[in-house]
Formats: C-alpha cells, structure tokens, sequence
C-alpha cells in the first residue's frame, strides 16, 4: 500500500441554522469538511483492507467514509427502518450475510399464485425479476446491437447511391451507428477467432497423439517434423506456461460463445414474453429476484455494501442498520432495456423504497424517456436514487452514460439522483480510480471502488472494483441519514452527501490519461472530477443532517 501524503485543510466549521418550521424546505448549507493529515508509513492489515471503505482520513490516515466513526455519534439513538432497493442483475437473498435483511412485501402471500396487493406482480414477496426466467441467466445484447440490428432491415449492404433523398439523414445516422457497434465489437470478434484458432490447434494435436486430452508432459514429448504441428505445439505451450491449459481454456470459449451482446439475430426477450417497445406492456417477468444464482455475483456483491448485516460475526459491516433490501432484477448479461429500468424504479417505489442502488449504466438509450419519467415520479414520490457513474474513464459531461438525470448534460430533470465516481485507498495523486468516470458537472460526489470486499453468491465473499461498488457505498450512506433524520427529503438528502464530503485539496491523475504514448498521464485538481470535489463522508453527513434537523 502507499504511504499517505499530508494535505492542507482546515478544521470544519459550525454551521447555525435559524428556526424552520419546515425542515423539508430549508436549504442545505455546505460543511468545511477538510481534515489536517498526518503521514503515516507501515502496511494495513489484511482485515483493515477489507473494510478500508469504512476508515476515517483523519484517524486512520485512510480515506475511507468514516462509517465507523459516524457509528459512535449514532451510540443511543434509534432510527427508523429504510427499504433500500437494488436494481441489479439478481441478488442472492438466501445468502448467510443479507437473509435477516430482506424485504418482505406484507400484503402478499407467498406462493398462491394471486396478486394478493393487486399490484400486477403476482407472489412478489422479495422484489421483482424483469428479466423472465426461472434460475436462468440473462444474456443480452448491447444497446448499440439492437440499433443496428433495427436499421440493418432498412440499410444494410446499401451506399449512397441506393439511397433516397427523404432516407439520407437516416442513412447517415445509421453509418454512424454502425462505426460505433464495430468499434465497440471489434476486440469480442478477434477473441472469438483466437479462441477459435486454439481449438483447432489442440484438435490437431489430440489427432495426432490419438488421445482425448492432452498434458504438459504430452506436449513437451512429442517428436514431429511437420511445421505446422509444431507451431501449434508451441502456441499451446505457450498458453499453458500463462496459466491458460485446456480445461481453462474451454471454460472462457464457452463463458464468450454465450455472450450475445453484438448477436444480430439473438432475441434477448423470448423468455421474458413482453414487448420491449411498449411502456404500457408492463405485466411481466416473474418473483424469481435470485436470478441464476451461481451467476449473479454482481447484485449480491453491491447489495452487501449497502446493508450486509452489522455485528453477527460472519462476513462484513454493510454501511446500513435500519434496512431493509428488496431486489428489483432488470439488468442483464449486456445493456439494460430502457423499459425494464423504467419499471423496476416505479416497482421500487411503489413497494415503499426510499433509496434505490442503479450500479449500471450504458452508452445509448432510445427510450431514455421512459427513464426521466420514472425518475421524476420517484422526486415526487421523495424517492433517492443513487447511480453508478461509469467505468469507461471518460469525461460524462462530454461522453453519454445513460440513465442520468440530465437531457443535455446541463439541466437536471429532478433534484433526486446522485451520481458516483470510484476513489481507490491510495491518499495521493492515485486516488481516483484508474477506471472511474467523471465530471465537473454530471458526477456529484465519489465513494470508495477499488477492491472493495462483500458478499457473493452460495455464502462467498469477494473484492470487486467499480463505480459499481462506489454507488452502494454511498447508497448506504443515504440510507443512515435516512433512517435517522426522516424529516429530510430526497432533495435535502443528496445535498447533504455532496456539501459535507471530504474536500481533497490536492492533484491527482485523470482517469484514462495514462498509456503507453504518455505513461506519465496527465493531472488535475480532484475538484475538477466532480460537481462537489469531494468524498462521501457518513460521518459528515449525520453531522450536518443533524444540524438541519436539531438547530445545534
């Protein structure tokens, strides 16, 4: 681990509000939240690590979220409890670690096979699968594919000079499109061939061997003088000496021939039966809220950040007491359908969640509409929704990542959404993320994503890195704040997050500068990779949550 270097900062500052008789109107006043910093060297236990999101910079020189600390100032008080609901790819709910935390929709029986609360959901007694399937895992293509897959009925093959006056500004869009869906695709196909190219060379070398399987010792004794057997000898053994042998190597063929996200022809809702272009088709999918679970890692993983429960002795702290997870499946194996989000947002709030994880997000978005409706009926309805800002490390404020809260990367739609950039452990000029997104207007605060430890699937725990764990990090910071101040809305809530984070007051590299052209990368303010310039910080939040709703 690095050793942490000091930074300027100043102690916070008091901040004394006047009388309200309304706390849900009062404006949010911005904390001084810089921490003087001591150097500290020596290594961090392996215990630390795994939960160094919930560090203190000031105590711990870690520049955690200081959830530990924000728990000693809770000592004595009690909360109220908070649905939190994860739209994901499934969540395994049985899992040791999230099973005592589980959301249960009291107005349905389980497994009559009646909509007991008439809500269109049928035995929805945990959340929701839009997904369709029965324990089966949902393949996908990407959003660019089903464009192009579209337009290809009408485009392909043709040039120019096939094309009509009234069709040329379509055609145009689709050549841009179609760049976009082979830039995108190039590296899978090239995979796929190499992939290919070595089942042929270990198919010729069984032949001639006369064997079913081959091992090292196989390889290194055989004796031929035909050429291209002993190339693909030597490509074989060269796999082998990188830790690819042949059982590996079928596993990743089949893991790739399932990928279906540039599969022209594959129909991704045959097992759900709805109709993907019709918001008013909204009756389908099924209560199966697991998914496959020997796949759904991703949802199980970012549901444990939020909420794994607190002190039983056994696999992690989640950053919230006082919650309870429904799981809303909607995100498959490739691009999400702007309709399945669009739905699982209004299913989550109609079902009671106050705050709602999105850890996904994708480049295009046809009925991005559809979106902005859900979320402006979860503003109305007091809804947070918390989102994932990306790990293409781009500029959003310049790339498109959908779903956001903005038509023009300028104006918000709602005052609801937060969006999340990843910071990883290291106190100095590698503190983002190398992956994370961001931007000085579309990414509002950033949170802890790099080898962040939770709970997987069939009672597992892993370290995952995203802006994907970066989200339930601050999710689960909401969700406290939201369990012990009620009084405060979605709105005074997200701002609370953004004004008492932590402000780095120091350079640091741009996500995605460095390469082989320029391996020194480029650096910038980490004010500059935000709206806020700053990291969540639990602690800072119940401080100046408190202030607005005590007056002290």
């Amino acid at each position: 681990m690095r050793i942490f270097k000091p930074m300027f900062v100043t102690a916070i500052a008091v901040v004394t509000l006047a009388s309200c008789s309304s706390v849900k109107n009062m404006a949010v006043p911005t904390m001084d939240t810089a921490v003087s910093i001591a150097a500290k060297k020596g290594a961090v236990s392996d215990e630390q690590f795994n939960h160094w999101a919930h560090a203190d910079l000031a105590t711990d020189t870690i520049p955690g979220m200081s959830v530990d600390k924000a728990y000693k100032f809770l000592e004595g008080k009690t909360g109220e409890t908070v649905i939190v609901a994860v739209i994901d790819s499934g969540i395994d709910i049985e899992h040791e670690d999230l099973k005592d935390v589980i959301w249960t929709n009291s107005k349905e029986v389980a497994g009559n096979g009646i909509d007991d609360d008439k809500n269109g959901y049928i035995d929805d007694i945990h959340g929701w699968n839009f997904l369709g399937g029965d324990g089966v895992a949902a393949p996908e293509q990407l959003e660019i594919t089903r464009i192009v897959a579209k337009l290809n009925k009408r485009f392909e093959g043709k040039t120019d000079t096939d094309i009509s006056e009234e069709e040329k500004e379509s055609f145009a869009e689709y050549q841009k499109y179609l760049d976009a869906y082979k830039a995108s695709s190039s590296r899978h196909f090239q995979t796929l061939t190499r992939l290919e190219q070595i089942g042929e060379n270990y198919a010729a070398i069984k032949k001639f061997l006369g064997k079913d399987s081959v091992t090292l010792e196989d390889l290194q004794a055989v004796k031929t003088e035909d050429q291209k057997l002993q190339a693909q000898i030597g490509d074989v053994l060269g796999l082998i000496g990188r830790g690819l042998d042949e059982k590996a190597y079928l596993e990743y063929y089949e893991t790739q021939k399932k990928n279906k996200n540039y599969d022209f022809d594959f129909d991704g809702r045959a097992i759900v039966g709805d109709k993907p272009q019709d918001i008013n088709d909204k009756v389908y999918g099924n209560a199966n809220v697991i998914g496959s679970k020997d796949e759904e890692s991703h949802g199980t993983h970012v549901a444990g950040i939020i909420l794994a429960t607190r002190n039983n002795g056994i696999g992690l702290n989640g950053v919230a007491n006082n919650a309870k997870l429904m799981s809303v499946r909607a995100v498959p194996d490739g691009d999400e359908r702007d309709k399945d989000v669009a739905l699982a947002i209004r299913y989550a709030v109609d079902n009671g969640a106050k705050v709602i994880n999105m850890s996904f997000g994708k480049s295009f978005s046809p009925y991005r509409h559809w979106v902005f409706d859900a979320i402006k009926y979860a503003e109305e309805k007091d809804v947070l929704l918390v989102h994932a800002a990306g790990n293409d490390h781009k500029n959003i404020d310049v790339s498109d990542n959908w779903p956001n809260d903005s038509l023009d990367k300028i104006n918000e739609i709602a005052d609801n959404v937060l969006t999340i950039g990843a910071m990883s452990v290291n106190y100095d000029e590698n503190l983002p993320a190398t992956f994370t997104n961001y931007g000085q207007k579309n990414v509002d605060v950033f949170g802890p994503g790099v080898q962040i430890y939770s709970t997987v699937p069939n009672n597992e725990y892993a370290k995952y890195n995203g802006t994907s764990m970066a989200s339930p990090e601050v999710a689960g910071v909401a969700t406290l704040v939201r369990s012990y101040y009620p009084q405060l809305s979605a709105s005074q809530v997200k701002h609370i997050i953004m004004n008492s984070g932590t402000a780095i007051d120091m350079q640091v590299m741009l996500p995605g500068s460095q390469s082989q052209e320029n391996p020194a990368g480029k650096k910038v303010n980490f004010s500059e990779l935000s709206i806020s310039g700053k990291v969540a910080n639990a602690y800072n939040a119940l401080i100046l949550a408190d202030k607005m709703v005590n007056g002290k």
